[in-house]
């Protein structure tokens, strides 16, 4: 690979990050989960990326999000929650909020449609992208930050690109049966060694892989044990109350996600917007991430008490929310107005851009999407 060097500063980071892995392989007798190192990868106290101090997100970062993208994004979604906050109460709960752009543009549409926010809370781990959030919403005084789940909640819930990023086990085909992709360190390198399943990993083959017992050896995919646990925490908060997690992420149903030609899983890392396959490769400098079993996320939330309101690509979505109507806010003949955010709205909808790899999953109790959405609705599908 030809990538971008990193500075000094950061590489040395990254080798502090990668010896306290290796100790922790050491711990665990020479196999470490994968779910643990991307963990580390990503979470570790000061070293990890999203915990440490590099930027994230925008031209400086390693990737770009929609709410980057058009302040339509957020517009479309404001219009979704309103709906919502009508049929329950005017909260809303944001996790991972990237640069706090999605907030501050649900913020503003939702003002300018005369919806009062009592309260706009955040959930985010990364203490960088926490203190440009802050700055971001400072004039925004409903906006406070959690560490956690709240206790009880009614209102709506946002979740864009939060999924992809929990950590997943890697399992493989072999002839022996279904093993775990185990990480170990050989020669001075991290690299991958087989290991048993776990009771709990031989539960989530046989619930969450179709066909399992058919898939050719050398099958090699993910398993989203810490995202299902996030899906059943917020399943279970939604099930007290009333109200919606409208769930953004790019993924598929389990019968895509496991399709017998998927054979080398979904992994990917981006590294200052160049993206690869290795999740050795300068660890706590890239992001890792995986595609989203959405049937698995949708179970999930229905067993700890939610409903599966509905589940559809993002196009659909954000053109049953209005995003057309939103973009002729800017007058088509101001061509130096309307073509940037033409473009950008074209990239969130074209299929071969974000528009059908990227779906929407929602979920929640006491409340109804609006026809113009449900009209679009693929929930069968999972």
């Amino acid at each position: 690979m030809s990538l971008p060097a990193p500075s000094p500063d950061a590489l040395a980071a990254s080798q502090a990050l990668q010896q306290q892995i290796a100790a922790d392989v050491a711990r665990h007798d020479g196999e470490l989960s994968f779910a643990r190192f991307m963990e580390t990868a990503l979470y570790a106290p000061r070293l990890g990326y999203y915990t440490g101090g590099a930027a994230k997100l925008g031209k400086d970062g390693d990737f770009t999000t929609a709410p980057e993208m058009s302040p339509l994004f957020g517009a479309a979604l404001a219009r979704v929650a309103a709906d919502i906050i009508a049929q329950s109460a005017p909260n809303l709960l944001e996790f991972g909020a990237g640069t706090g752009k999605l907030a501050r543009d649900v913020l503003t549409e939702l003002a300018a449609m005369g919806v009062t926010v009592e309260r706009y809370a955040i959930v985010e781990l990364s203490g960088e992208l926490r203190a440009r959030q802050q700055e971001a919403l400072r004039d925004f005084p409903q906006v406070v930050w959690l560490d956690g789940f709240p206790e009880s909640f009614d209102g709506v819930v946002l979740g864009n690109e939060v999924l992809d990023a929990m950590p997943v086990h890697l399992v493989v085909k072999t002839a022996d049966g279904w093993r775990e992709q185990c990480v170990t360190v050989a020669e001075g390198r991290f690299d991958y060694v087989a290991a048993d399943l776990t009771p709990a990993l031989l539960e989530q083959v046989a619930r969450q892989i179709p066909e399992h017992d058919s898939l050719p050896e050398g099958y090699l995919t993910e398993l989203h044990g810490t995202a299902c646990g996030f899906m059943g925490s917020l399943g279970a908060l939604l099930g007290k109350g009333r109200g919606a997690a409208i769930l953004l992420d790019y993924g598929f149903p389990a019968h895509e996600f496991y399709h017998p030609d998927r054979s080398a899983g979904t992994l990917m890392c981006h590294y200052r917007h160049h993206a690869h396959p290795d999740p050795f490769f300068l660890p706590g400098l890239q992001d890792i991430t995986a595609h989203v079993d959405f049937t698995a996320m949708a179970l999930a939330a229905q067993d700890a008490g939610s409903d599966v309101l509905a589940y559809m690509s993002q196009a659909s979505f954000l053109l049953g929310a209005g995003i057309g109507d939103l973009l002729l806010r800017t007058d088509p003949a101001d061509t130096k107005a309307y073509l940037p955010q033409s473009n950008a709205v074209h990239k969130l909808l074209s299929p071969a851009e974000m528009g059908e790899l990227f779906k929407v999953l929602v979920v929640g109790k006491g409340v109804e999407l609006a026809p113009a959405l449900m009209a679009s609705d693929r929930a069968y599908r999972l």
